[in-house]
């Protein structure tokens, strides 16, 4: 596991007990519909193929150390191959609501409920994961919260517990310190800071997570994903591909629909995915 290293959290880290939090809830409303700005004339996904099986309930999408996409589901973990052939991986059968990995890892954290084989409490609070999925332990919050955004970027861990707002961990999800009160849609973190896609368009935050501002002339996004060199895609409203080298400028690229998840690969490559189809965005 990637090795959290404080940074402004450092002087506010504090036990879990001090943190009142929220158990399952309905997450963030999506943003109204309507398309932000854009540098150039969207147009149709590069490739795309059927999955096969679908996936249940597509919640998040991870690149592993391998540049194997990987799927967080409604049950359980799944290898997505570029053929579109899906496959299980490890035992448990979990709903991982919440997924988030640090780009190019096998390190994997995840939120959700308890699946039909699990004896475990609901909700499922953090788990984690060093080997790609195939096994998990309780990090924290087990009966405590359900995340339906989490993001890492290998030294900061942020989550939206889906009622009471942000909360942030520098300790790999040990311990954990309020951030802003807000909810999130989907998150991301780079160098440059955290970026939520919230009801109120793309909002930024270089502290951690403790304050964010609103990103001028940014898609409304409703999907969000970092890549390992910092680029940013993401999926808008009306199902736009965006992506971004540092968040502050956005250049519109493929047109995908609703999608459920996007991966930022890097800034020439992202997928995006439903259920039932996998898209290569360019």
């Amino acid at each position: 596991m990637s090795r959290l290293r404080p940074r402004a959290l450092a002087a506010l880290a504090i036990p879990l007990a001090a943190v009142v939090l929220a158990s399952c809830a309905s997450a963030q409303d999506a943003p109204p519909e309507e398309a932000g700005p854009g540098s150039a004339s969207a147009h149709s996904a590069s490739a795309q193929v059927a999955l096969d099986p679908p996936l249940d309930h597509l919640h998040g999408l991870h690149l592993d150390a391998d540049g194997t996409v990987l799927a967080g589901t409604h049950t359980g973990m799944f290898e997505v191959e570029m053929s579109g052939r899906t496959t299980k991986i490890g035992d448990s059968d979990d709903d991982f609501m919440g997924l988030a990995g640090v780009p190019g890892t096998n390190d994997l954290f995840a939120s959700g409920h308890p699946g039909a084989s699990s004896t475990a409490p609901n909700p499922l609070g953090l788990t984690a994961s060093t080997d790609g999925g195939r096994t998990w332990e309780t990090r924290s919050l087990l009966g405590e919260v359900d995340f339906h955004a989490l993001a890492t970027d290998g030294e900061l861990l942020i989550g939206f517990d889906g009622v009471t707002g942000l909360i942030v961990s520098a300790d790999a999800g040990t311990t954990w310190t309020p951030g802003a009160a807000m909810g999130a849609a989907a998150l991301a973190a780079t160098d440059g800071g955290v970026w939520a896609a919230t009801a109120d368009g793309l909002q930024h935050s270089a502290d951690a997570g403790l304050t964010f501002a609103a990103v001028p002339g940014a898609p409304v996004l409703v999907r969000i994903s970092a890549a390992a060199d910092g680029s940013l895609w993401g999926i808008d409203t009306s199902g736009v591909a965006w992506r971004s080298k540092t968040g502050e400028t956005w250049e519109q690229r493929d047109v995908v629909g609703p999608v459920e998840a996007v991966l930022a690969v890097d800034f020439n490559t992202a997928y995006a995915a439903t259920a039932k189809t996998l898209y290569t965005l360019g």
